[in-house]
């Protein structure tokens, strides 16, 4: 969006909002004056704001930003101006503004955790993407193009994946979207010491859970189920495919494209366990 637009040669920076806490998360976005706080550097410095001005900024996992942070992040975005932290003085910016979630904002907005005001803000052009597994035509292209980029990387020259290898990604569940799809290439390309990609060089993951068949978001009766079912399900899926250890979990977060902290606090919130699902 940003590289197709009027814009595309100006900066372009992306920050994760779920990857750090709010203080640092406060700073990194709207900067620091000099002195602002005890052990900050000699001198101020600008945020990701100010770093994109003239450019875009790209929020991810927005729904993890404190209603603290959103409310000066609401403030930014009407005024276009941003104050550091420990300033006073507002500078001006004119940074577009491109947001990302996986969550439900409005569920979000019911539950007083995320502000109304902000939300219609940031969703005047709304693009829902859906999930990997509904868009089946996409798998092969993106398949070619990574095995592009990665055999760019690694230094290999393989040309394609055999059929059996192509079904398997075909009928996978693809709980992690795109992101498990980048990786999984990368370790088919890392593993495979052919010219085509075969089952065996796939992570194991894909061939077991093809083996056993795929999970369902439908249920006998026909009836889709909740939302929150389906996010139960795939962390339950992640985590016992990768393991309910500190690295599993984070390696589980990767693939479901959320951050650390937010499959912590999914897992406190749904009180999961290794013997469930």
């Amino acid at each position: 969006i940003h590289a197709a637009g009027p814009h595309g040669h100006k900066p372009f920076i992306t920050i994760n909002c779920g990857a750090m806490p709010e203080n640092l998360l406060d700073i990194e976005l709207f900067g620091y004056a000099e002195a602002a706080f005890s052990g900050a550097k000699r001198g101020s410095k600008p945020g990701k704001f100010e770093l994109a001005d003239g450019g875009t900024i790209f929020l991810d996992e927005i729904s993890n930003m404190s209603l603290y942070l959103q409310t000066k992040l609401l403030r930014v975005l009407k005024e276009r101006r941003v104050e550091r932290v420990g300033g006073t003085r507002l500078i001006p910016v004119d940074t577009r503004v491109i947001a990302a979630t996986n969550s439900d904002l409005q569920e979000m907005i019911r539950k007083n955790i995320f502000r109304d005001d902000l939300y219609y803000l940031l969703s005047v052009i709304p693009l829902v993407i859906p999930p990997l597994r509904v868009r089946q035509e996409d798998i092969p292209l993106l398949l070619e193009h990574y095995m592009k980029r990665f055999n760019k990387l690694l230094g290999k020259e393989i040309t394609g994946f055999s059929s059996e290898a192509l079904n398997v990604c075909m009928n996978y569940y693809w709980p992690g979207n795109v992101r498990e799809l980048v990786y999984a290439v990368e370790y088919a390309i890392n593993l495979e010491e052919s010219n085509i990609i075969t089952v065996e060089s796939l992570p194991p993951t894909l061939r077991e859970t093809t083996k056993k068949g795929l999970p369902n978001d439908i249920t006998s009766d026909g009836r889709l189920l909740p939302l929150a079912q389906l996010e139960k399900d795939a962390i339950i899926t992640a985590l016992d495919r990768y393991g309910w250890t500190d690295e599993g979990k984070t390696r589980a977060a990767r693939v479901l494209g959320i951050s650390r902290a937010t499959i912590y606090r999914k897992i406190q919130r749904y009180g999961l366990q290794p013997d469930r699902g």
